[in-house]
């Protein structure tokens, strides 16, 4: 009996001795090229070899913008008759070196939140075999499992400095990072970090030294990709006449003073246009006062304007750092002057704390079930199914959750609670004429392809509250039963064939009773949607507007 106890006892700290003994492989391959914790770049993928085990679960820190490139393509470099079978979790799927490890079969799972630019690659491979997804979650749900079942062996990711000691310096771009490091390095894991300069002294600690394993100083900085910038110039009239509906139509009638705005050009219209027409309609401080979003540079007119009073942010965006710095009132900034942003919290801030998520898809089905997961593409969801769901946890009350609610339980009898307002922005054809509206998502077919448990749906019908296209508004709190709900939905699809699909009676009465409403049923003039209207129509107009702090990426400039 004695003897088993021990055993057990033993096993407890199985994960504490494999790392030791990770590190110890480590020291012994390292030798004098290692000092303290920092060792040089072209040790790296030695040190690959000495800490990873095959099979190991790997996160990779890849997020919206910054990413720890330098160990994406380390990684890349490993032997595969060493290393292979890793199971990679990480945010983001965006760089070329993300995927090469599953074609070298160094990798072969991966569980992710949003793949971007490698979405068609990535369903190349994973029709091919080389890669077995194991779900696509949004982010706050892929991090909840990193402390539950998708524990990181051995963490990558990248600082903007380091000092002697270890600590880190994760500036404006924190993100993902302290839910990597606080998962892996309180559960035995190994934390290699690439940083862009060790320094002396570092601005502040964002990440103490005793949580980090191995620095190393990468040949060049960690890349980070603008993605949150939109060139007002490429703004269309049909993008200003949706933005006119749902500022009119549902930010105004429904007092929506807390939101947070997908990623897109429908959304940056919206923000362009608050200083414009959000003024004539005079909603200055009556709406769109507290955002949960990303600095976005279409946002600098309304903040100037004086419509924003406060931004707390995902990550930050490539050209607004002296802007922000210089509008501690508006956005969350350290005595050092910069954000520290943060992923986890800002996605717990948007479910929890905002009134509305305004957004777009590539496919809405009949019951208003969304998804950007389409055949030969697999971009995955992000934060938008987090913004994009009621909070039934929430208990806290505001004008907008409840008009929402109250609109939602009409007849019900249930008990009264509010709701989150969930609208899906979209013009009726996307891009090469492709329709946004489906009998059927793709997302049936590709779980049939790729063996998952259930369709890769972003946006699930029961929370989208109001579909918005350059058509009308279709409120969907408003309808009886489920055939009405496909009558409105049919109602502001167009000439696509779900529109064309419409009973035209059903949907003149879902009209009369306002369930959808036209530009003209709001009191919109469509001859007034026009570009004059947008507070900026350039990259150029915005660095004026912001007394020339803003300052675009290169790609960014035509001047």
């Amino acid at each position: 009996m004695a003897i088993n106890l021990l055993n057990e006892k033993l096993s407890w700290r199985s994960q504490q001795a494999n790392r030791i003994s990770r590190m110890q492989r480590a020291q012994e391959t390292l030798g004098l090229a290692l000092s303290g914790k920092i060792l040089p770049a072209l040790e790296i993928v030695p040190l690959l070899h000495s800490v990873l085990e095959p099979g190991d679960r790997v996160c990779l820190e890849g997020n919206n913008q910054k990413q720890a490139d330098f160990l994406a393509e380390s990684l890349r470099s490993v032997d595969p008759q060493r290393i292979n079978g890793l199971h990679m979790i990480q945010s983001v799927i965006a760089l070329p070196a993300h995927l090469d490890v599953f074609e070298k079969g160094i990798a072969s799972k991966l569980d992710f939140s949003f793949s971007g630019p490698q979405a068609n690659r990535l369903a190349k491979l994973v029709s091919s075999g080389k890669l077995n997804i194991g779900a696509i979650h949004t982010y706050l749900e892929l991090f909840a499992r990193y402390f539950v079942d998708l524990t990181p062996r051995v963490a990558l990711v990248a600082a903007q400095y380091a000092d002697r000691q270890g600590n880190l310096y994760t500036g404006p771009n924190t993100e993902d990072t302290p839910a990597i490091l606080e998962a892996t390095a309180f559960k035995g894991g190994i934390v290699i970090v690439q940083v862009n300069q060790i320094v002396d002294q570092l601005p502040r600690i964002d990440v103490p030294a005793d949580w980090v394993d191995f620095v190393v100083e990468a040949p060049r900085p960690h890349y980070i990709e603008p993605l949150f910038t939109r060139d007002p110039a490429q703004i269309s009239e049909i993008q200003i006449l949706m933005a006119m509906m749902a500022i009119k139509g549902i930010y105004k009638e429904y007092e929506v003073n807390r939101l947070n705005h997908g990623i897109g050009f429908d959304t940056a219209a919206i923000e362009l246009i608050l200083p414009t027409y959000g003024e004539a309609l005079g909603l200055r401080g009556k709406i769109a006062r507290h955002w949960a979003l990303n600095p976005h540079p279409t946002l600098i007119p309304a903040i100037e304007a004086g419509f924003v009073e406060s931004v707390y942010s995902f990550g930050s965006e490539l050209g607004m750092e002296n802007y922000i710095r210089a509008r501690p009132d508006i956005f969350f900034v350290g005595p050092d002057g910069s954000m520290r942003s943060n992923r986890a919290l800002c996605q717990v801030a948007g479910h929890y704390a905002c009134d509305m998520f305004i957004g777009s898809t590539l496919q809405i089905d009949l019951m208003g079930n969304s998804s950007t997961a389409t055949l030969g593409r697999i971009s995955g969801f992000g934060g938008a199914p987090n913004m994009g769901s009621d909070s039934r946890g929430r208990r806290h009350a505001s004008a907008a959750w409840l008009k929402a609610g109250k609109q939602g339980r009409q007849a019900s009898g249930q008990i009264p609670r509010g709701q989150k307002l969930v609208v899906q922005m979209v013009e009726t054809f996307r891009e090469h004429m492709h329709s946004a509206f489906v009998e059927k998502l793709d997302a049936w077919q590709l779980a049939e392809q790729a063996s998952m448990p259930l369709p890769p749906v972003m946006i699930y019908g029961e929370d989208v509250t109001h579909i918005l296209t350059e058509e009308g508004i279709a409120n969907l709190l408003l309808c009886r039963n489920v055939e009405e709900r496909e009558q409105a939905i049919r109602g502001v699809a167009g000439y696509t064939p779900v529109g064309m699909g419409r009973d035209r009676r059903v949907v003149e009465n879902l009209r009369d009773r306002g369930i959808i409403q036209r530009p003209a049923d709001l009191g919109i003039d469509k001859s007034l949607a026009t570009r004059d209207l947008l507070a900026a129509k350039t990259m150029k107009d915005l660095v004026r507007l912001s007394g020339g702090l803003y300052d675009p990426p290169r790609q960014f400039r035509n001047w």
